[in-house]
């Protein structure tokens, strides 16, 4: 390992992240008592321009009148290349509670963007008095994101997610498809009499896996637009789950139930990842590396993994 560690990630539920408009109001109190564990109340793609004031202050009063128990509580603004981003984190810092937890920054281009945002947060949290820091999500959504990647996770102390953003990434990217994640029909290999579809979005997955792994951050997986399939939403979060992701979008409230069961360890994986640790702590009690389990090799690498699973249930209990 490098003499320079990589930090941990926060130590929090992530499992699933449901969306709702800052403009329907009558969707908050059943976000609130959603089993997701994060809530993200939007300002950018989901409302309407004209909406915009309005969903703003819709927000604001939620901080103060909803209770939101145990949830991460997020707010999406606005992109940086609009003129309503500003007016979003003026307003919110100002007036939401102390309940808001997070702002979530669309369409991150690059360590600047953030640079930005953060000066902005900081001016504002020292002049009202906030003793509470605001953290940062990002969303990488362009071909310029996921080349700065890396450096996006290092730009702040505030950052602590970073998910992928299906749809804009690849109308970025030029990719020749309408689809909001899950396979895609175009892209598929045949082997002799048989066609199977590969996953297009491997490469955007593996670099924000490694970009926040490397710098401490939550890494976790964008929205799955067919709401009406829940066998694809299933295979795409169980494949971002396998590459590291740590949670998925919920853009329908039937997603949450998904979500949350990809997420959170089985009873069965948990038990084997308790049984590798207890095989490789006698064995390091009596001077060995390695050994086996199950007719299996397990040395230290093996207690790594088997450490992920147990403090993903652990962190799961707690939500």
């Amino acid at each position: 390992m490098s003499f320079r560690t990589q930090p941990p990630a926060p130590a929090r539920p992530n499992r699933c992240q449901l969306f709702g408009p800052g403009s329907r109001t009558e969707l908050f109190e059943k976000m609130a008592a959603s089993a997701a564990d994060v809530i993200n109340l939007d300002l950018e793609d989901s409302v309407a321009p004209s909406d915009k004031a309005t969903a703003r202050k819709n927000i604001i009063a939620a901080t103060h009148d909803v209770d939101w128990g145990n949830k991460y509580l997020s707010v999406r603004i606005n992109g940086l290349d609009t003129e309503y981003w500003y007016k979003d984190v003026v307003d919110l810092l100002e007036n939401a509670s102390d309940r808001l937890d997070q702002i979530m920054i669309p369409m991150v281009g690059c360590k600047e963007d953030i640079y930005a945002v953060d000066a902005l947060v900081t001016a504002i949290e020292k002049a009202k008095g906030r003793t509470k820091p605001i953290s940062f999500e990002v969303i990488i959504e362009t071909a310029a994101g996921i080349a700065h990647a890396e450096e996006i996770a290092a730009a702040s102390p505030r950052m602590q997610a970073m998910s992928l953003g299906y749809a804009d990434y690849a109308a970025s990217m030029g990719m020749a498809t309408t689809g909001i994640g899950g396979t895609q029909k175009d892209y598929y290999m045949i082997d002799g009499d048989s066609t199977y579809y590969p996953d297009p979005w491997h490469y955007a997955i593996t670099a924000i896996v490694a970009a926040c792994r490397t710098h401490g951050v939550l890494p976790v997986d964008g929205p799955f637009g067919d709401f009406s399939d829940d066998a694809a939403y299933v295979a795409q979060a169980k494949r971002a789950a396998t590459l590291g992701m740590v949670g998925k979008w919920a853009i329908h409230p039937k997603q949450v139930k998904l979500a949350n069961e990809v997420y959170t360890p089985s009873a069965e994986a948990v038990t084997e990842a308790r049984e590798i640790l207890a095989a490789m702590e006698e064995a390091q009690k009596n001077g060995l590396g390695a050994t086996t389990y199950k007719g299996k090799l397990i040395d230290i690498a093996s207690m790594k993994q088997a450490a992920v699973i147990v403090r993903m249930a652990e962190l799961a209990g707690a939500s």
